[in-house]
């Protein structure tokens, strides 16, 4: 029995699979009473579940480059949703970003699906969920797409079927609407719900996001009425008959659309209408930069840093500041987050991102692939060869953001932007490209001049004229960079050339084929004056070569500006830009508005991964116009480089090299830089990713003679960013830096590192401590390279002084400077005498410690070299101003160090340590017989008065 059973159950599974290849599904009414057969079988529904979750969960690229930390269940904030009537819908429409009027109301996606009166009778809804670019309607489908896969929303359908109108539009060859579902979803074909028959269509809901990208006509003449979901029609037909509820009239639809496209479909054929309007109130921005920006990798030091950053933004929000009004659109609201986590949370672990990528990434994301469209019925050579929408806005807005980075313009008049924006429109084609531009375009980029919450224009405007602003300060300088390395302001002679370049390229083909062949009969000189042609094309490309080199010294120019030397880092500014100025302002040096940003997006606009993206976007960069700029960039930023650059100039240059993520043009500006010095800029873990980034690229020969980053504000954790800079450099400045015990281990490693060249090191003013000096001095008797050591004011004491003289034998060590360490008298005897017996160090600095008058007579006495026996070496011991009765001859580099650095030390210890040195200095005036030396004497105690006064001074105004 049992294998009769069997038998009979692989006939049944036989006959089960021959009978799939007829039809996939059976009839309502055929129940399968074997078990066997019933568990076997999946069921289509969940496949398409199951597969439309794993699309729909596909983070973009431009979400990957953070590292995988964002996921679609994590970051989603619902933006508003407002139900319109279609009254409200047809003609001009609101601003998007307008508040909530009282005859609309919020809405879910859900609840737009509630039957209402006027659709009944057993037909399904259409809704037209429409807004403006930017507002959140894709990230609305894919989250209600993954919701109803979960089962948490509109579970009344029993199958939801999305579609891309874009890719619709792609499609050339008419298809049935089933094979049309089943060439995108294989899984569902033949599905019953789409045969037609009675009213299974009910439990069916598609989505057709994006229908600004397909071409509708709802024109009788032009569409043909279809209810047969089995006849082969185009794309867009099958659609306008769905719309109608002729084909599968008891299905629902769902259309997203742009507010250009909005008349499209005939309001007869929709039954609501709903607005999404963004992040209509700081709250919802703020959920949104939670979600973003808190959801890392769980690291709580970050996490921190993340709430930090939530409050900052938050409170610039509330300002009604310029951001907030940008910040309406859930995209500026991504591009603010990412910005920001490429500030704060950059390290070499991630993905290598740059500023320049961001903005480019934002652009694909918002106008990936769109072109200017053309209205239903346009003849078809029009639309054959449709221009770029990034190209036209290009053309026009930045041609705009190009003007006033020229004159130091932020705002705009309404004039200015008619003259800039389609005042040279002239055909109905370019008049409907330019209406569907100021409708779905325009406004994303520019908004009203704010000031809060008032609308002030930036300079006095007749009639009160409104002025207007790019919604973001850095987007006006990314376009114009764009403009500028796209060589859309070339002058009218060589736009002219360029035409007649090309006209006689064309037509001298075609004279020396014939020339060619007649040559042959008739060998005339006469046919060489036909090679003149060839000068024309060639001239052109000299003329365009020096054009190339115009914007490379533009670049350079725009760079190294004068009046902004002295102005915060380009890094910084951004910061600020986004999170407000919290206390003093910056001090702004430069009259007019800078814009610094610019050169360096000119730059990474140069970069192959940044021209593949704008190729995607139809501006395309050939690479020879980027070799022929490199070239030119080079020379220019070499001349600029051979004069001295403040630190915030330099720090601009490195994040302009790193834009550019050319290894072979960083390496040859390297090649004229001997120092790099950043004091007193505020280091950030990306600022010293950067730093080692661009350092890297040179070869492993090539050091720098000074990194000087004192003042820094460095921690332990950039210390390790920073790790592959410090392999390039002899003199390595961190003093004032903070630095506790724990970054001795790194630096413990470095100095023992066999790639490392470190010849000074100076640490002063970081809190190492003993515990912390001890692990450092494990590294000198292993490293041969340090000559000069610098331990001021680190916290060594007597028992790191001690130990230090210890660990000096066989070591290179020339100079060693332990002044201000609190080091006695015995330790600092102990250390004299290893450095007497040391062959190499000459010179020990020993001031500002508490030693006795005793202990500086003897540490004086054994500096000098022993008359008789011994291995004894002569020593510079500087201890005081004084050297037994006479002045030291370092008494001046004594004072200037104190000066220098006595605004972070202890002022009443400073303070008492130059009293000590007037007693001594008096002291030892007394003991003098010379006129000339006593004289010598009042110079240098005119010399330690001052710097008491200085100090003094200092102290008043800090308890005021």
């Amino acid at each position: 029995m049992r294998s009769l059973h069997r038998k009979l159950s692989h006939l049944l599974g036989i006959w089960r699979w021959r009978t799939m290849g007829v039809t996939l599904y059976q009839p309502n009414g055929f129940h399968c009473h074997t078990l066997h057969l019933t568990t076997s079988e999946p069921d289509p529904l969940e496949i398409h579940k199951k597969k439309l979750f794993l699309w729909f969960s596909h983070l973009p690229q431009e979400e990957k480059q953070f590292g995988g930390y964002f996921s679609p269940e994590t970051m989603h904030v619902d933006p508003l949703i407002l139900e319109r009537k279609a009254e409200e819908s047809a003609g001009l429409l609101s601003p998007p970003l307008q508040i909530q009027t009282p005859g609309s109301h919020s809405v879910t996606v859900e609840q737009l699906f509630e039957p209402t009166d006027a659709w009944n009778g057993g037909r399904g809804l259409n809704v037209l969920l429409y807004g403006a670019v930017g507002t959140g309607k894709s990230t609305v489908v894919r989250k209600l797409v993954l919701d109803w896969c979960a089962g948490t929303t509109l579970t009344h359908f029993k199958l939801l079927i999305p579609f891309s109108c874009e890719d619709l539009g792609q499609l050339s060859k008419a298809a049935s609407l089933r094979d049309l579902v089943s060439k995108k979803y294989l899984h569902l074909r033949k599905h019953p719900m789409l045969s037609g028959e009675g009213n299974q269509a009910k439990d069916v809901l598609f989505l057709f996001n994006g229908m600004e990208r397909m071409k509708l006509d709802f024109r009788i003449g032009a569409t043909e009425l279809c209810s047969d979901p089995n006849e082969a029609l185009p794309p867009s037909v099958a659609v306008v008959n769905l719309l109608r509820k002729y084909l599968l009239p008891e299905a629902s639809i769902l259309v997203t659309t742009r507010l250009s496209a909005l008349d499209r479909i005939p309001q007869k054929y929709v039954s609501r209408y709903a607005q999404i309007c963004g992040f209509n109130d700081p709250d919802r921005q703020r959920a949104y930069f939670t979600s973003r920006l808190l959801h890392q990798t769980g690291d709580t030091a970050r996490n921190h840093e993340a709430h930090a950053l939530i409050e900052l933004l938050y409170l610039n929000l509330q300002r009604e500041s310029q951001l907030a009004a940008a910040c309406f659109l859930p995209s500026y609201c991504w591009l603010t987050c990412a910005t920001l986590h490429f500030l704060h949370f950059t390290d070499a672990k991630a993905p290598i991102r740059t500023l320049t990528g961001i903005y480019t990434s934002f652009l694909r994301l918002n106008f990936g692939g769109e072109v200017l469209g053309t209205r239903t019925g346009t003849n078809l050579h029009i639309q054959e060869h449709p221009s770029s929408l990034m190209l036209y806005v290009v053309r026009t807005l930045g041609k705009l953001a190009f003007d006033g980075v020229t004159y130091k313009r932020m705002s705009f008049s309404e004039k200015e932007l008619e003259q800039w924006i389609g005042g040279k429109t002239k055909t109905d084609e370019e008049l409907h490209q330019l209406a569907v531009f100021r409708t779905d375009v325009l406004d994303f980029f520019l908004a009203p001049c704010l000031e809060s919450g008032k609308h002030l224009p930036e300079e006095p405007s007749e009639n009160g004229e409104r002025r207007y602003v790019f919604a973001v300060p850095a987007m006006q300088e990314y376009l114009a960079a764009l403009y500028v390395v796209l060589g859309e302001n070339k002058s009218a002679l060589e736009k002219l050339t360029r035409q007649v370049s090309v006209a006689i390229g064309q037509v001298s083909e075609d004279v020396n084929a014939i020339v060619s062949v007649l040559s042959k009969f008739i060998p005339l000189r006469i046919f060489a004056v036909f090679n003149l042609l060839k000068l024309f094309p060639k001239l052109y490309e000299k003329i365009s070569s020096h054009n190339k080199g115009s914007i490379a010294r533009t670049m350079a120019a725009e760079m190294f500006r004068t009046e902004d030397s002295y102005n915060e880092d380009v890094l910084d500014q951004v910061e600020q830009s986004l999170l407000g100025v919290h206390g003093p302002q910056p001090k702004q040096y430069s009259e007019g508005q800078p814009f610094e940003l610019y050169p360096i997006f000119m730059g990474g606009l140069l970069h192959y991964g940044n021209r593949v993206l704008l190729q995607q976007l139809g501006c395309s960069i050939q690479s020879t116009t980027v070799a022929q700029i490199t070239r030119a960039l080079r020379k220019y930023l070499v001349r600029e480089l051979s004069k001295p650059q403040p630190p915030e100039e330099l720090m601009d240059l490195l994040v302009l090299l790193y834009e550019f993520q050319n290894p072979r043009l960083t390496a040859e500006v390297l090649a004229s830089i001997r120092a790099i010095r950043l004091t007193n800029i505020r280091m950030t873990s990306l600022k010293c990713f950067v730093l080692s980034s661009v350092l890297s690229c040179a070869s492993p020969s090539y050091h720098l003679e000074e990194l000087d980053l004192s003042s820094c504000l460095l921690t332990h954790d950039m210390l390790q960013v920073l790790w592959p800079a410090f392999r390039h450099t002899y003199n390595l400045n961190l003093q004032f830096n903070s630095l506790g015990p724990e970054s001795c281990i790194l630096l413990r490693d470095l100095l023992l590192d066999s790639k490392s060249s470190i010849r000074s090191l100076q640490l002063c003013d970081n809190p190492l401590l003993e515990s912390g000096t001890s692990i450092l001095l494990k590294a000198l008797p292993k490293n041969q390279s340090l000559t000069h050591l610098s331990l001021m004011h680190t916290g060594l004491g007597d028992q790191g002084a001690l130990e230090l003289a210890q660990t000096l034998q066989h070591h290179s060590l020339q100079e060693l400077n332990v002044a201000y360490n609190n080091i006695g008298d015995n330790a600092a005897l102990a250390l004299v005498d290893a450095c007497r017996e040391h062959p190499t160090i000459h010179t020990v600095h020993l001031y500002l410690n508490p030693l006795s008058d005793v202990g500086k007579q003897s540490l004086y006495i054994r500096g000098v070299p022993k008359s008789h026996g011994g291995s004894g070496r002569q020593v510079r011991v500087l201890a005081s101003v004084t050297e037994g009765s006479d002045v030291s001859e370092d008494w001046h580099p004594i004072l200037s160090v104190i000066r220098e650095n006595a605004s972070s030390w202890d002022r009443e210890r400073v303070k008492q340590q130059l009293k000590v040195f007037l007693r001594d200095l008096e002291w030892g005036r007394q003991q003098q017989q010379s006129f000339w030396k006593r004289l010598h004497f009042r110079r240098v105690e005119k010399g330690v008065r001052q710097t008491l006064q200085m100090l003094e001074k200092d102290t008043l105004s800090a308890s005021k």
